[in-house]
């Protein structure tokens, strides 16, 4: 197994025949190595060699495989510590992981379980590298990765993205409608060692729930009327990946059943097949209600909320981090600039005090439309109040302009009912589920009427 970057490694051993032994051994699997008889070879190698891996033994002369371990956190080197231990003292083992090793071996060394380990070791160093690349990028330019943002609740996010992203434990992502959930989700497994492999999205309230078992699971050719052939489902294609499932809470109970199973057994079944496959994927879910009340209310499952919830994402809505606003436009800016070949500088202060003083129902997706579209017809290098005209009647007819408003002859059906519309996502703050229960519709209706309004709307400014 070669290593593009040689990542290299110390191994502490006073056994000679041992220590030379894994020296030539692990020099062969293509690192860089070095290698000390006792505590102060070792430190004194650290100081010249600056490993990235230390393999030592837990008994070595002159400094103790603890102390050593001491040591090198002391040094505030970037450095990933293996234990090597005799089988009687593997509960010493334990507590120098508690005190920062990575893992121990026992001896004689398993050599397959070691190889392993310094390719997991490699994958976690990656991770590590470019999470301090995020961190400079944060402290320059108010961002990590595509996350935009340098306020206090954001830097939160950021703090559990860098804790769950190395592991494989699954991730509930829970926020308003247009608060960047899946950027969240993709950040999480660019920042995995799943980044290589398959990152696969699926929205459960977009497919119809006899399709969505289909889709997560698979089918054999039969398994229903129309299943002319065996069909791959999204499991399968995430296997070793990472699987992104939207809007969680409206997934049907028996769907969520499954999907549990699967969650616990590591093992799926094709709908209409006889045989369980086993499955390695990474589960990131998210919702736009709050998953506690989802629970109470009998829309998720409590067992799976448990099973789905190892790390907590819960993002904010863009009016509770107003501060952020000014790094976010900018970035939306400068991306359509690019996009459609403006040349906007930014926006006058007028603009601007209307955007800070917008309560953003539909948050940060809300924000990018508004922003595209005032790049686009903004006349000059600035973004007057003029290019932001539906923002304008908002602020002319104050915060509860919608519902002040009221009804009035002239106004037509299709109009009220936007009208109602308007006011009810005002309410839930964007929250679509929410608004569709208050309106007595359903999720896909409500859907399908704000898609109308924005064609009618497109199909007046075009």
């Amino acid at each position: 197994m070669g290593h593009q970057t040689r990542e290299r490694i110390l191994v502490v051993e006073d056994d000679a025949a041992a220590r030379v032994g894994l020296e030539q051994l692990i020099r062969g699997w293509g690192f860089d190595v070095e290698a000390a008889a006792d505590g102060e070879q070792a430190l004194e190698r650290i100081a010249s060699f600056h490993p990235g891996i230390i393999l030592t033994d837990l008994v070595v002369p002159k400094i103790g495989g603890l102390d050593l371990l001491h040591r090198v956190a002391e040094l505030g080197e970037h450095v990933t510590t293996v234990i090597l231990t005799a089988q009687g003292t593997i509960e010493t083992a334990v507590e120098a992981i508690k005190q920062g090793a990575y893992d121990y071996l026992t001896k004689p060394v398993d050599l397959p379980r070691l190889q392993i380990l310094l390719g997991k070791i490699i994958e976690r160093h990656e991770t590590l590298r470019e999470v301090r690349v995020l961190r400079r990028q944060l402290s320059e330019y108010g961002m990590f990765g595509r996350l935009v943002g340098n306020s206090a609740e954001m830097r939160k996010i950021y703090h559990v993205i860098e804790q769950a992203a190395p592991t494989n434990a699954s991730v509930l992502i829970s926020g308003e409608s247009g608060t960047g959930k899946e950027l969240v989700a993709q950040t999480i497994h660019q920042l995995s060692a799943r980044a290589s492999a398959t990152y696969v999205p699926i929205n459960c309230v977009a497919i119809p729930d006899m399709l969505l078992e289909s889709e997560l699971f698979g089918h054999e050719r039969g398994a229903f009327t129309g299943a002319v052939e065996r069909r791959p489902g999204c499991f399968e294609i995430a296997d070793h990946g990472t699987l992104f499932l939207d809007e969680i809470a409206e997934m049907t109970p028996p769907t969520q059943v499954k999907l549990l199973r699967v969650l616990q057994e590591r093992t799926f079944r094709r709908l209409g097949g006889r045989m369980e496959q086993a499955v390695d994927v990474r589960i990131i879910a998210a919702t736009n209600v709050d998953p506690q009340n989802a629970v109470k209310e009998g829309k998720l499952r409590e067992d799976l909320y448990y099973r789905l919830n190892v790390f907590e994402v819960n993002l904010p809505p863009l009016r509770e981090r107003k501060g952020d606003l000014p790094l976010l436009i900018e970035h939306f800016v400068n991306e359509y600039n690019a996009r459609h070949g403006r040349s906007v500088a930014a926006l006058e202060p007028r603009a601007m005090d209307l955007l800070c003083a917008y309560p953003w129902p539909g948050n940060v997706r809300e924000l990018r439309n508004v922003i595209e579209r005032a790049t686009i017809v903004a006349n000059g290098h600035f973004i007057t109040i003029d290019d932001l005209p539906r923002l304008s009647d908002l602020s002319r007819t104050a915060p509860l302009s919608a519902a002040a408003r009221g009804l009035a002859p002239g106004l037509t059906v299709a109009e009220a009912e936007q009208q109602l519309i308007e006011v009810t996502l005002l309410h839930t703050h964007g929250n679509k589920t929410r608004a569709a229960e208050l309106l007595g519709i359903s999720l896909k209706t409500l859907h399908n009427k704000l898609s109308r309004a924005k064609d009618d709307e497109n199909a007046m400014t075009t």
